[in-house]
């Protein structure tokens, strides 16, 4: 993977953090992972700037006071944030998430229940994408 690109982890849960984080060292992908709780504490980080470009955003759909999909919308309404790269991970195998998800323009749809045995699969592909992305810098 790039190792200048910096991973924003919007998950609220600590298992699902801890999983992913572990599937990144097993792989040894070294990124640089920052984790928001929710889909409100995600905005905060991304307007202080405190994520340093360039960055992608794995996004858990189902959260407290911001979901993924508000925060989608939000995201892609915002002039300054809204052509960030962005991956959905989560249990949510419901056919409007998706298609909601792609139309916010997601780069990739992962459901977490078919990623737990396999989720170093999802690792690897995320991982080969990231190998050839080319993201500006500032």
């Amino acid at each position: 993977m790039n190792h200048d690109l910096n991973v924003l982890l919007v998950e609220d849960d600590d298992i699902d953090f801890m999983s992913i984080v572990r599937s990144f060292k097993k792989r040894k992908i070294l990124n640089k992972i920052t984790r928001a709780i929710d889909g409100v504490h995600a905005l905060e980080l991304l307007r202080e700037e405190t994520i340093a470009k360039p960055f992608i955003v794995l996004l858990d759909l189902q959260m407290p006071r911001m979901s993924g999909l508000e925060f989608l919308d939000t995201i892609r309404n915002d002039d300054m944030l809204n052509d960030m790269v962005i991956f959905v991970l989560t249990t949510s195998d419901n056919e409007q998430d998706i298609v909601k998800s792609y139309k916010k323009h997601v780069a990739g749809y992962f459901l977490k229940d078919r990623v737990s045995d396999q989720f170093l699969d999802v690792v690897d592909v995320l991982d080969g994408y990231w190998r050839i992305l080319q993201l500006p810098k500032g």
